[in-house]
């Protein structure tokens, strides 16, 4: 059986362990053999034999900074297409893009998905676990008799361009300046830049500087930038994260329209109800986060979802997840709240030109509420007003509880350690909310050098972790994963039962949504102009109500529950409008 042994050097700790932990014990070590030793070079890392290695799992188990994995893996994977350095990453196996098919790529944070994408793309050369690159052709011999060969032989002649959208676009403004129209105009290379801005809504923006668009304006005008290239494959990497419900269904259709005879592409997404209505075929990655990743062969988009969600792919022998992520079949009955935590009357607000109003509303307590709108329409204004960060102009809202507040925007700029931010997550919430989360291991590393995905990760524990009676998460599931999601909406659900308070969640993620709420509270009007606060509604009477307002209707899947889109006119469409039941039938 092979063996892989990883070392992950940003939380290895040599002196923080009293010298090598993981070689003392080690019990080849102790009889005189060099299983486990300091890197002879460089930054004196232990490096692990992994011929040597027993899999005994000690070293793992007794590192105190989670640094070490032992992964024992099937026969068939014995080799490597790609690996970082000796004891890192392994990648096992790619995506394809297909022409004429939108690809997509599921699985969770830290399995490969940017390595493979930059295989693809011709950036990173595969060493097949060796220290020596390998080039194209041999790659394409590799892969002989699949669509993997049709590929590899077309980069390899040059038959092959590529044009990637990135997944951080909060990073642009930082390494560009000027107006949009001019950036667009500047990457040119089709002649469609009318026709891509009307598509994608950007008219309102093209004379803004970069700096001073929203992140999902930002988002837009990278997908535009991407397409606006001459170019036969596409890759998005997650194209829908700070996009409200509508826009994401915009550039799903649009995204959708890309691929012909001539063009391929693939996309990178954890929104699971956008991805299965955009995707022709799925590719489900799997592993462990940070040690390895295999790519599964393609399946339909449905199959795929539904294996995805079932952990086990039947036709490869392969459970990667113990458990089966399982949706309801219908909402929730949940009883109205005796208790009510917080009230609002009749309130107005105005920021410039922008009006808010509400009549009225109460959070009762041990409720979840899903606050659902499009971006611009006074979400983030109210839950601010909810939190005391603003003050509303007319109207009450009850201010005697205490209210905990994350941001939709998070500031990565400080250098402050971790364990310095979730203090009192760490003495009183280690099993509720630092264990769930995965933030054991990020304790000793500045906020400043975190991922998205950890720093969102972090910012929700040190605002759960707060004394309130309300806790209000503003876009918590950005740069989280789908079971990173469902984690998080574990957790929830536990806060809410243990302490008795409620969870106000402002987020775009239906599924996520779905998932976790008791009730909803939904936003009405013209962005950037008007927005009526309307609730809280049952699940279904909500999401009925904002499914009419987005113009779609929503079923569930027969094997698994989960909510999928209706296509347009579909039987299923004109059924469900006509019986006034967009969301539950």
């Amino acid at each position: 059986m092979p063996r892989i042994a990883i070392v992950r050097k940003d939380r290895c700790n040599p002196q923080g362990c009293g010298g090598y932990l993981c070689a003392r014990v080690c019990p080849v070590n102790m009889e005189g053999k060099d299983c486990i030793v300091p890197a002879p070079t460089g930054d004196k890392k232990p490096v692990i034999d992994e011929k040597l290695c027993t899999g005994c799992g000690i070293c793992p188990n007794r590192c105190p900074f989670g640094a070490i994995d032992i992964v024992n893996l099937p026969a068939q994977l014995e080799h490597p297409l790609h690996r970082y350095g000796r004891n890192g990453f392994h990648l096992y196996s790619l995506p394809i893009p297909m022409f004429g098919q939108v690809v997509g790529i599921v699985g969770r944070n830290g399995v490969g998905k940017s390595t493979a994408i930059k295989i693809l793309a011709g950036a990173l050369k595969p060493n097949l676990g060796e220290d020596k690159e390998i080039e194209l052709a041999a790659l394409a011999k590799m892969h002989k008799g699949s669509e993997a060969q049709k590929y590899f032989e077309a980069l390899r002649d040059g038959k092959v361009k590529i044009a990637y959208k990135p997944q951080h676009v909060e990073m642009i403004p930082q390494t560009m300046t000027g107006k949009v129209s001019e950036l667009l105009k500047k990457v040119d290379e089709t002649g469609k830049f009318d026709e891509i801005v009307r598509e994608l809504d950007l008219k309102d923006v093209l004379d803004r500087d970069i700096t001073q668009v929203s992140g999902g304006e930002l988002q837009r005008v990278a997908i535009a930038a991407t397409v606006l290239r001459k170019a036969n494959v596409y890759i998005f990497d997650e194209p829908t994260s700070y996009l409200d419900i509508k826009q994401r269904i915009m550039v799903s259709k649009f995204i959708k329209n890309l691929a012909n005879e001539d063009t391929a592409v693939l996309v990178v997404e954890h929104d699971l109800i956008i991805l299965d209505y955009m995707a022709d075929l799925l590719h489900i990655m799997y592993g462990k986060a940070g040690a390895y990743g295999i790519v599964s062969l393609p399946k339909p988009v449905r199959t795929g979802m539904n294996i995805y969600l079932e952990g086990f792919i039947k036709d490869e022998n392969m459970r990667f997840r113990d458990h089966t992520i399982q949706f309801l079949s219908k909402p929730p009955m949940k009883l109205a709240a005796k208790v009510a935590l917080t009230s609002w009357f009749d309130v107005k607000k105005t920021l410039g030109s922008f009006k808010l109003k509400s009549k009225e509303g109460t959070i009762g307590r041990n409720e979840v509420v899903g606050i659902l709108g499009e971006n611009g329409i006074g979400k983030t204004t109210f839950v601010k007003m909810l939190a005391g960060v603003l003050t509303a102009d007319e109207g009450s809202i009850d201010a005697k509880i205490k209210v905990a507040y994350k941001p939709q925007y998070l500031d990565n700029r400080s250098d402050d350690l971790v364990m310095s931010v979730l203090d009192r997550a760490m003495s009183k919430y280690q099993n509720q909310l630092i264990k769930p989360l995965e933030l054991d291991t990020l304790m000793l590393k500045p906020l400043n050098t975190l991922s998205g995905g950890e720093l969102q990760r972090v910012m929700i524990a040190h605002c759960l972790s707060q004394d309130a009676d309300v806790y209000l998460l503003d876009e918590p599931s950005a740069y989280l994963d789908i079971e990173q999601r469902l984690v998080f909406s574990k957790v929830i659900r536990d806060i809410v039962e243990q302490r008795g308070v409620s969870i106000l969640i402002v987020d775009h993620d239906l599924l996520f949504i779905d998932y976790l709420s008791d009730k909803i509270l939904v936003f009405e009007g013209v962005p950037a102009k008007e927005g009526e606060v309307t609730g809280p509604f049952g699940m279904e009477d909500g999401m009925n109500r904002f499914l009419r307002m987005v113009k779609i209707t929503m079923r569930r899947d027969v094997e698994s529950n989960r909510p999928r889109i209706n296509k347009p006119d579909s039987r299923l469409d004109r059924e469900q409008r006509d019986a006034n039941k967009l969301y539950y039938t």
